[in-house]
């Protein structure tokens, strides 16, 4: 079975990347063999579509409502014959695998489409594609179009596995408001050594960039009366933070997981700013305060603080609700502090509540009642034997969110990269506002913190005819109440997009819709019952829709002989 042809395909028009990915195989054998097609993709994304050809015939995928795929599936299929196609894989990717069989001398064509928004986070958007023929390929080819109105600020690529040999097949062009990366390497280029047939691609290629940012309030596109708004704001003071960590040093911590917790949290006790206030709880089946009230970032206090954390040693159980209580009970002494700071609670634990309070849903609810919206609560699990699902919710219920870290050897650096998104808060309480009569669908407006380095998204649907879109922001900074205005003229934005080459259809409507169908999921897990369905109700129309894998959704994809395997997106909380 050889792979003759693989070509990654992706075209980034403002954030939102659409990646087609074309492999074809030849059987050279004189008899059927199974050809695989495998391929990691971002977690974020979603499947759009994916098809196979054989001989000229092609089979699609067809998406449907999860629960009813599955009992289709189930009547073709007794139960427990096939596994799913897509897995989580690590931290930042899914798998998709499908297999044909296919005849002697036969081709076949495999065709997987995803989309995504790309996130900011540190002041920059990755884009990561996974590398992994396992064989040597002799048509390979990347490319990725990116197209972004607002302009490049910089651009960067990056890859695990670049030798300088290889490099020469990678080219770049940037000019003010595109660039195009192309990676074409010969066969001689992939090999490992000349006499081996083994491949050097096997890794990650990413492309990081940002954008120019002029205007203060924002930066509007329109296509086809679907609107975008991005919101990034620069060079703010920093509001000093309150946090407290809340770390588990129960037994199963033990080794590894409490070296790495320690690593991090020096280095996280050195970022710390001298006008921030800081403490920490340790718990097990017993809460420990290290001091009885928050103390000032202050080279004494860090030092001490670096000291107090070296001792940290893992046995006993997991009492969450009696430490997290504390926390907010410090919090709660510290009233004079808080005028013009931000306080937050971070809590890093790796397993079940067992000691104080087990109830996952009273410890919720005791959490949720303390904290009242004052604070923010984020929840870091660290390996697969937490409850992420109870740890989501209690971090979505209270301005938050969670994480999951996995047990590599990069654990201190993933803990440490957290801390780093959350570590600058400029604005707070900030709303996205829009002439109500004149939008629908208007996506989440108001958002409690704005970190430096991340980036806000609104965007719905203009629905009647508007000459100018207005748009006023409010929130507050740490000097000041800010108000920014600006006014969106709709046809010169729709002139931007006409005519590019990089544009796939109605881009921003797309984008609209992963948007939504993100944020009707998210805000499900926190809703209460009767709520939670009306809101996946809304999601799943929107997956129907507009064809996105998600996890209310499955993707049928049918084979010869009216074979059919079904495609589900994993979620986190499995």
């Amino acid at each position: 079975i050889e792979i003759y042809s693989l070509h990654v395909d992706c075209k980034v028009t403002s954030r939102f990347a659409h990646t087609v990915i074309t492999s074809r195989i030849v059987n050279r054998a004189n008899e059927s063999r199974e050809a695989t097609f495998e391929v990691e993709l971002p977690k974020t994304a979603f499947i759009t579509n994916f098809s196979l050809s054989i001989d000229g015939e092609v089979y699609p995928g067809i998406i449907k409502e999860k629960a009813a795929a599955q009992n289709e599936y189930n009547m073709a299929v007794l139960q427990g014959q096939s596994a799913g196609l897509v897995k989580i894989t690590d931290r930042k990717l899914e798998q998709f695998h499908v297999s044909v069989s296919v005849a002697a001398a036969s081709k076949v064509t495999f065709e997987l489409i995803y989309e995504e928004l790309l996130k900011r986070q540190l002041g920059k958007y990755e884009l990561l594609i996974k590398v992994l023929p396992k064989q040597l390929v002799k048509h390979f080819q990347i490319d990725v179009h990116i197209f972004e109105p607002q302009g490049i600020h910089f651009l960067e690529t990056d890859s695990t596995f670049m030798t300088n040999e290889l490099s020469e097949a990678l080219t770049k062009e940037v000019n003010e408001t595109k660039a195009h990366i192309s990676f074409k390497p010969a066969l001689d280029q992939q090999k490992k050594n000349s006499e081996l047939d083994e491949t050097l691609l096997n890794g990650d290629f990413v492309v990081r960039y940002d954008v120019k940012r002029e205007a203060t309030a924002g930066d509007i596109q329109i296509v086809n009366g679907y609107f975008v708004h991005y919101f990034a704001p620069q060079e703010m003071p920093v509001f000093p933070k309150n946090v407290i960590f809340v770390i588990d040093r129960s037994g199963s911590m033990t080794g590894r997981k409490i070296e790495q917790t320690r690593d991090a949290l020096l280095k996280i006790l050195q970022d710390l700013r001298p006008e921030d206030h800081f403490s920490f709880i340790t718990f097990n089946h017993k809460v420990a305060e290290w001091k009885s009230s928050l103390l000032p970032a202050t080279e004494e206090n860090v030092a001490s603080a670096a000291a107090f954390v070296q001792t940290l040693a893992a046995r006993g159980g997991t009492d969450i609700n009696g430490a997290l209580l504390s926390a907010v009970g410090m919090l709660e002494k510290a009233e004079g502090l808080l005028e013009h700071t931000i306080s937050m609670i971070i809590l890093l634990t790796d397993g079940e509540p067992t000691s104080g309070e087990s109830n996952v849903e009273v410890i919720q609810e005791n959490v949720q009642e303390a904290i009242n919206g004052k604070y923010a609560l984020f929840c870091l699990g660290f390996g697969f034997d937490v409850s992420y699902k109870f740890l989501e919710k209690m971090a979505l219920s209270n301005g938050g969110i969670a994480r999951r870290i996995y047990e590599n050897a990069d654990a201190a650096l993933q803990l440490q990269g957290f801390y780093q998104e959350v570590a600058t808060p400029i604005l707070m309480q900030i709303e996205m506002q829009y002439p109500e009569n004149s939008i629908e669908g208007l996506t989440k407006n108001n958002f409690k913190l704005f970190f430096e380095g991340s980036e806000i998204i609104v965007s719905g649907k203009i629905s009647n005819e508007l000459d100018l879109l207005p748009v006023e922001i409010k929130a507050q900074s740490h000097t000041s109440n800010l108000t920014l205005k600006e006014e969106a003229n709709v046809k010169e934005k729709e002139q931007v997009f006409q005519n590019q080459r990089y544009i796939f259809g109605n881009f921003i409507e797309r984008l609209w819709a992963y948007l939504s169908i993100q944020q009707l999921l998210e805000k499900a897990i926190s809703a209460q019952e009767e709520d939670q369905k009306a809101l996946e109700v809304q999601a799943l129309d929107l997956s129907l829709q507009y064809s996105f894998v998600t996890p209310l959704t499955s993707m049928v994809v049918t084979k010869p002989q009216q074979k059919e395997e079904l495609a589900n997106k994993p979620t986190e909380a499995g």
